[in-house]
């Protein structure tokens, strides 16, 4: 695999890592039409588990089924696909080779009675995502949660097992629970607190939903006002979240969220593109829509990720 030097410099910010792990990471990065450019475009598909078969599919009966969602991160050139476990059992034979897989370790179902705090189950194991040939591990933490000190110390022991056998690992950072409002879950002090932490767990590729304006926490208030921190665009947000994760030295990529119109995704990515952000995971706003609208869509994402719209 010959690698850019865009792809080299990013590699050079993962010290402690094998030779291994580094080119799983390079698998990652030199994937797809935005290969070799320190961009990535990835298709999460765990949203079955989260809010059910007929709310993630229904919209478009074909995503029912996992070959689906494979041959559609292959044929719009992503650079990897992430579902859970049976989700990429499904094809996993059929389609060997043609896309970097992320196993997503843990999920959460809508099932779980509300006045519980938000947690997920560890349902696969860093075995399986070696014996599916994966390039990397996925798992979500809830930063804010009453159970997040178990989110952590599973993903520590999760990490560690992955990075001994050459596997890259991406944290889903998600502020959820406690004290945080609903408002304060985007909020751009607690996204950059959030992204933080997955770079101080041992993330290579740290995922979490762009951030507005709003500032949660009366503290950090004071510290944004008094160094004038510039908040005020998504793209000044995304370029502080980005900042947050060690001077820059962290791949982030951003959620895709829920269903939207084509001009407000297309402007959201711009604005990740300039704030200096790595990429977008996008589920929801690709499946739900029909196959030619959301190879489309996925163009038009690559294409200004590219800096070409």
């Amino acid at each position: 695999m010959k690698i850019t030097n865009k792809v080299k410099e990013i590699l050079s910010w993962y010290e402690s890592d094998s030779p291994k792990t580094k080119e799983n990471l390079a698998r990652l990065l030199m994937h797809g039409k935005l290969g070799g450019t320190g961009k990535l475009v990835i298709l999460p598909v765990d949203q079955g588990f989260e809010h059910g078969p007929a709310r993630s599919f229904a919209a478009n009966p074909d995503a029912y089924d996992p070959h689906y969602h494979f041959r559609l991160a292959i044929d719009a050139g992503l650079n990897a696909y992430a579902a859970p476990l049976g989700m990429l059992e499904a094809g996993v034979k059929t389609f060997a080779g043609k896309i970097p897989l992320i196993l997503k370790m843990n999920s959460s179902n809508a099932l779980t009675p509300k006045d519980q705090a938000p947690n997920q189950a560890v349902t696969a194991s860093v075995k399986d995502a070696v014996r599916l040939k994966c390039a990397a591990v996925g798992f979500t933490i809830y930063p804010g949660s009453h159970d997040v000190g178990d989110m952590m110390e599973e993903i520590r022991d999760i990490s560690a097992e992955a990075k001994a056998h050459g596997l890259a690992t991406v944290i889903w950072s998600y502020p959820r629970g406690g004290f945080l409002s609903k408002e304060g879950e985007l909020a751009v002090d607690i996204c950059a607190y959030a992204a933080h932490i997955a770079a101080l767990l041992g993330a290579h590729i740290i995922k979490v939903k762009p951030p507005t304006e709003h500032l949660e926490l009366p503290e950090a208030k004071k510290v944004y006002e008094k160094e004038k921190i510039d908040i005020s665009t998504l793209a000044k947000r995304v370029a502080h979240v980005k900042q947050a994760t060690f001077g820059g030295k962290r791949i982030v990529i951003f959620s895709g969220g829920s269903a939207k119109g084509l001009d407000e995704i297309y402007n959201e990515i711009r604005a990740i593109r300039d704030g200096g952000g790595n990429g977008s995971i996008i589920g929801r706003n690709t499946f739900q829509r029909p196959r030619n609208e959301a190879l489309a869509m996925l163009a038009e994402v690559i294409k200004i990720y590219k800096g070409a719209a």
